[in-house]
């Protein structure tokens, strides 16, 4: 099991070739390459750049003279907005996405659901799980290509619970929904990635929600904490989510994944530690979750 960190918040801070030196210096076995910026800023960012591939091979190669692994990718979000220009020119970064992760070595790349229907009206959670089947079966054969598995996250949205607005369900946010989601797309280049934070957010049973999913389906996480009001994204045992249950479900399941933390936020929070510091925080807490789910 392998201990991980996404590079968004360090690759901001240093660039992300110091960004993948500082997770390597705090003592992280790997990290999770977070392609945000393919969306966010693609006239300056490099891997949206034609030389992609080269800028990609460069990274992987401070990563192996560190001595740690790209064990998992983020795509860009959202996949979709419900303009059909706009979802095909997405689609079409999610498969570069696909190729950059292979290059870094990564074995599973996340990519969210499409989640631009409103969940909790009409039939859309029928639509929206239509709108899936086609957008994932269409990525299987660049998964095939670059040797790199889809990882579908359970998701959220804002809806009106008893007359409140509140974070609530969306895609894969049951654990019905998410193995249905795995069962009929049926591919071994298809595998469930669960973001903790998310079930907390819409009142779910994290250990009940792992337990469904089971070591086949469940191949890698998210892991950050939450107060199941916000979409904190801190690190765990710093709000409310029982990691120590968390963790226990994971050993009894047998789950042979990693621990990647996705507790960017836990950066902002702690604003008077220097990064450096931080990064050896998560990872104190990051191995004893390991310790506590391994095997």
């Amino acid at each position: 099991m392998k201990l991980s960190t996404t590079l968004d918040v360090p690759g901001r801070l240093f660039g992300e070739e110091d960004g993948i030196r500082k997770i390597a210096e705090a003592g992280f076995d790997a990290f999770d390459m977070s392609l945000f910026r393919m969306f966010e800023n693609p006239e300056n960012y490099p891997l949206c750049g034609d030389d992609y591939r080269n800028y990609a091979k460069r990274l992987r190669a401070v990563a192996d003279d560190c001595g740690i692994v790209c064990n998992q990718s983020h795509a860009p979000f959202a996949s979709s907005t419900g303009d059909p220009a706009e979802d095909e020119r997405r689609f079409a970064v999610i498969v570069r996405a696909m190729e950059i992760a292979a290059i870094l070595g990564a074995k599973n790349i996340v990519v969210h659901p499409k989640q631009h229907l409103r969940y909790s009206e009409g039939d859309n959670a029928a639509r929206l799980e239509e709108l899936n089947m086609a957008f994932y079966r269409r990525l299987i054969p660049y998964a095939e290509e670059y040797g790199v598995r889809i990882a579908v996250e359970n998701m959220w949205q804002r809806a009106a619970v008893n007359g409140v607005e509140r974070i609530w369900h969306s895609t894969c946010s049951t654990p019905a929904e998410f193995c249905r989601y795995m069962d009929r797309l049926d591919s071994p280049w298809i595998v469930g990635c669960l973001d903790i934070g998310h079930v907390s957010l819409v009142d779910g049973d994290i250990p009940v929600f792992i337990r469904a999913l089971g070591c086949d389906r469940l191949q890698c996480l998210h892991v950050h904490d939450t107060d199941g009001v916000s979409d904190l994204h801190t690190l765990p045992y710093f709000s409310k989510i029982d990691y120590d249950a968390v963790c226990r479900t994971l050993r009894e399941i047998g789950y042979t994944g990693d621990i990647t933390l996705e507790a960017d936020n836990f950066f902002n929070t702690h604003p008077l530690a220097t990064p450096e510091h931080n990064l050896r925080v998560m990872h104190a807490v990051g191995r004893e979750l390991c310790r506590l789910a391994g095997r």
